[in-house]
């Protein structure tokens, strides 16, 4: 008897989504992207502000773990100028938004790349609407703009929001009824996950669909933003924008990474994500595993966003994901 080919879907910001979908790509499945459009930090920042396109970072990042082809290709969209006018510019994001202006269309100028870069599965922004993400405290006051709210400390934070509002992406709709698994990448939950759903309609199919719902939990917590979070706390922060008893599972990392890496992080104040108190939610099946990639990432100088130290093993996690 022929098995079934899975129909899977991915939810996520840039590196987290790059992370689950580079482990996904290597096995038969049906695979898709949908991509928050919430960024305007670095160089996708300073291309919506001057050219008044949509933020093509997260969405190249996730067209590059896709990617089939040879490694210099891939390596040219993730290109970053370290010198001269270019200074900070990602060439990927460069090539996006030019083709943006040249076909009049994003959702088109992701598929032209998508050819070139012979991609396994498809990418969709989760709205086509120009939007920015918005955070509101207790006090009142404001904080507009994902780049500046990543940058902020979120302490007595009352909502985020997007202004104006967007609404899906009608394509992602279709899929969602169609996919049997949904995954929530890991990511900055305020700027790279929450984003997602709070574009309208997407929480609503997410509710209806009958796939198997799976959150991949993050490494560390942030200063400032999910200080002191369990894995539970991330959970219940979801649940607030998603809705109650929606997740079917949580994959966690078990594995510390090593002290000096701790260390860099204590620095900054920032900490191991623990798993809190999570047997008080018999609806969701918690899978611990030793998840952490032994490939260091080393920031650029020219690189103007901090990147994470260590990340996921994007195998390990596939075939987690795959099996369940």
């Amino acid at each position: 008897m022929k098995i079934k080919k899975q129909k899977i879907l991915t939810i996520g910001g840039g590196t987290g989504s790059f992370v689950v979908l580079s482990g996904l790509k290597k096995y038969d499945i049906d695979l898709y992207a949908v991509v928050s459009m919430a960024d305007d930090g670095g160089s996708t920042g300073i291309l919506r502000d001057e050219l008044g396109v949509l933020p093509p970072g997260d969405i190249r990042q996730c067209l590059v773990a896709l990617s089939k082809s040879g490694r210099t290709l891939r390596e040219l969209f993730n290109f970053r100028y370290a010198n001269g006018g270019l200074y900070g510019h990602n060439f990927g994001n460069i090539f996006l938004s030019t083709l943006e202006k040249v076909t009049s269309s994003f959702e088109e100028a992701i598929k032209e790349a998508g050819h070139i870069l012979r991609i396994k599965g498809r990418v969709f922004p989760v709205t086509l609407r120009k939007t920015k993400l918005v955070a509101e405290f207790k006090n009142k006051k404001k904080i507009i703009g994902q780049h500046n709210i990543n940058n902020a400390d979120l302490t007595n934070l009352k909502k985020i929001k997007l202004s104006p509002e967007a609404i899906v992406n009608p394509e992602i709709i279709k899929l969602i009824k169609k996919v049997d698994k949904i995954i929530l990448n890991p990511g900055d939950l305020y700027t790279s996950i929450i984003p997602n759903f709070l574009v309208k309609g997407l929480p609503e199919a997410i509710r209806k669909s009958k796939a198997k719902k799976i959150y991949v939990c993050n490494l560390m917590n942030k200063k400032g933003h999910t200080d002191n979070f369990t894995i539970l706390n991330y959970v219940e922060e979801i649940e607030k924008y998603l809705g109650n008893n929606i997740i079917n599972y949580v994959i966690y990392n078990k594995e510390k990474p090593s002290n000096i890496l701790l260390n860099k992080y204590r620095k900054k104040g920032e900490y191991f994500v623990s798993p809190g108190n999570i047997n008080n939610r018999s609806d969701i099946k918690f899978i611990f595993k030793k998840l952490i990639s032994q490939n260091i990432i080393k920031q650029k100088k020219e690189d103007r966003i901090n990147r994470s130290l260590f990340r996921h093993n994007s195998d390990k996690l596939a075939k987690i994901i795959i099996n369940l």
